[in-house]
């Protein structure tokens, strides 16, 4: 049973409906060409309810690129939790990889628009979401330092040109 009242969970509904709006018109359109006005109708809302819930079309995007994050990185968390502890790199490794791009594929709103606008959302937005992204690049960093001290990965292999590769090429 759900101890919100009818309110609370009407504003969570709604909340989530200009998220999710948001995130679609990101994607769609970037970060630039779009307005709170665009995300309200998109959501089916009057033009000022975004700022009932965010202060700011900053704010907004800031929260739809931690969510885009957040998911990907708990999801790769979640499969590597789950295998067995001697599980060898390279079946951790397949398993961080699949997951990552199975995200991808899943919440394409939320990861799409991450990948597309975070070059253009103003510097103080940026610097808010970077300690999750950077925190996600040192989970695959560690999982790279893991192969190379097994012998999966040479030993003169650049970690970090291989983790760029990987994710760029997902």
């Amino acid at each position: 049973m759900n101890d919100a009242s009818p309110a609370v969970r009407k504003s969570a509904v709604t909340r989530q409906r200009i998220l999710d709006a948001a995130a679609r018109i990101f994607r769609e359109r970037g970060y630039a060409a779009t307005t709170l006005a665009d995300i309200a109708e998109a959501a089916g809302l009057r033009t000022a309810s975004p700022y009932y819930y965010f202060g700011s079309k900053e704010e907004l995007v800031e929260e739809v690129l931690r969510i885009g994050t957040t998911l990907v990185f708990d999801a790769v968390r979640e499969a590597v939790a789950a295998l067995p502890p001697d599980t060898s790199f390279r079946d951790r490794l397949t398993a961080v990889i699949r997951t990552h791009l199975d995200s991808l594929l899943r919440l394409t709103d939320y990861t799409s628009a991450d990948i597309r606008i975070i070059g253009h959302v103003p510097p103080e937005v940026r610097a808010k979401v970077w300690p999750l992204r950077q925190a996600y690049g040192e989970f695959w960093r560690e999982l790279l330092r893991e192969g190379r001290e097994s012998g999966a990965i040479r030993a003169d292999a650049d970690l970090g040109l291989l983790r760029v590769l990987i994710l760029g090429t997902l």
